[in-house]
């Protein structure tokens, strides 16, 4: 784990066109403050706003967003300002909340609401940190731990938790163990029903693109809610070579289509597709998701022994990936060979090559020397399965 940052953290500039109403303080909060004390890049910036009003924000030109509770975008810089607010649970899942926003909720009242007290901490404009509930004492423990029992009141911070659990666990970090119970005492309540498909999916995804995704779904898992919100993973995440697989680097939308092959291995062939495209719509995952998982579930095996495959072998495999026509898919899929097998080193190379002088075959010389209709597809194979042919034997191509 890189070292705490010692001393005061290097300011990140904050907004003077609001620090000209002395009324209010303005804060750096959340993510961009926790991952500056790690020494982690930060890309996003979030602030808090504290003793103004919607209508003092306006008047600085600040444009409103929020429409739950007061957000609103900076004329300049274009990141968000949230006034400070306090909430109370009003209803189900994570929407479920009724919040309050004043120029009288404090720093403190504001933070206390966050998820884990590692993202509960602020830094003014002078880079001097507000800690009020001891976040660098548990980035130091390398701790997740959550801020106040109102934790089990938001059904999404379980799967908050495992994602952040992805993003740092290679670091050291490990979730306490009386947040974990708190996660499963959400998982044994409706509550992780409540949440959206959507939203579910947006953690998903954030956490396969982490140094270690595996950790989400064991996260998950200990937290009893694997079976709640992602069951047809269980037989993957219970395969300690498939949780090997994907936590190698590689593309996230690669992990994904690893983990669906192992999710439904034992389906039978005819159904495998269809499971993951019901697997893909329930959870709402992108097209470019669900198109690599069914090509490399029904495609994988044959594409990782490339080099034993004989010519028509080859000229199938690559007309089952469509490759001829859209060869985008091809360094994905050859990488999620790569995770599975160390025998798919040689078809990185051959088969790029192959598939460039396939795409040569050029049908109008064939049908200027006479083929057409059956015949021109026939004399269009037959130029193809020489060319795999050729490669097989070794002739240069």
């Amino acid at each position: 784990m890189a070292a705490l940052n010692s001393g005061k953290p290097a300011v990140l500039s904050s907004v003077p066109i609001a620090l000209n109403n002395p009324r209010m303080q303005i804060y750096l909060v959340g993510g961009a403050v926790r991952d500056t004390l790690l020494g982690y890049p930060v890309y996003d910036r979030d602030w808090v706003v504290v003793g103004a009003t919607p209508e003092l924000m306006l008047q600085q030109g600040f444009r409103p967003v929020g429409k739950d509770f007061p957000v609103f975008i900076h004329p300049d810089s274009g990141e968000e300002y949230a006034l400070a607010r306090t909430e109370r649970k009003s209803g189900k899942g994570y929407t479920g909340f009724h919040y309050h926003a004043s120029p009288e909720v404090t720093l403190e009242e504001d933070l206390i609401r966050r998820d884990l007290t590692i993202n509960a901490m602020a830094m003014d404009d002078d880079g001097n940190i507000i800690d009020p509930y001891n976040g660098q004492h548990d980035l130091q423990q390398k701790l997740l731990r959550h801020v106040s029992p109102a934790f089990s009141e938001d059904p999404l911070r379980v799967i908050r938790v495992a994602r952040f659990q992805a993003r740092y666990a290679h670091l050291g970090f490990t979730v306490a163990p009386e947040t974990l119970l708190l996660m499963q005492h959400l998982a044994a309540g409706d509550e992780l029903e409540h949440l959206t498909a959507e939203r579910v999916w947006q953690e998903f995804q954030r956490a396969l693109g982490e140094k270690t995704p595996q950790q989400f779904l064991l996260t998950l898992k200990q937290a009893n809610a694997l079976q709640i919100l992602f069951p047809e993973l269980i037989t993957a995440v219970n395969d300690q070579q498939t949780l090997t697989a994907i936590s190698k680097p590689a593309d996230a939308r690669v992990r994904f289509a690893v983990l669906l092959r192992s999710a439904f291995a034992a389906t039978n062939a005819e159904l495998r597709s269809e499971k993951i495209k019901t697997f893909c719509d329930t959870h709402r995952s992108p097209n470019a998701y669900r198109d690599l998982a069914l090509q490399f579930s029904s495609q994988a095996d044959q594409l990782c022994r490339f080099t034993q495959l004989n010519a028509g072998q080859r000229l199938e495999l690559i007309k089952n990936l469509d490759l001829l026509r859209r060869s985008e898919h091809l360094d994905l899929l050859l990488e999620g060979c790569s995770l599975i097998t160390d025998n798919s080193i040689t078809a990185k190379t051959e088969l790029p090559l192959l598939l460039q002088r396939l795409q040569q075959v050029d049908p109008a010389q064939l049908m200027a020397q006479g083929f057409k209709g059956k015949a021109l597809g026939k004399a269009i194979n037959q130029a193809q399965l020489q060319i795999c042919q050729q490669q097989i034997v070794g002739v240069s191509i």
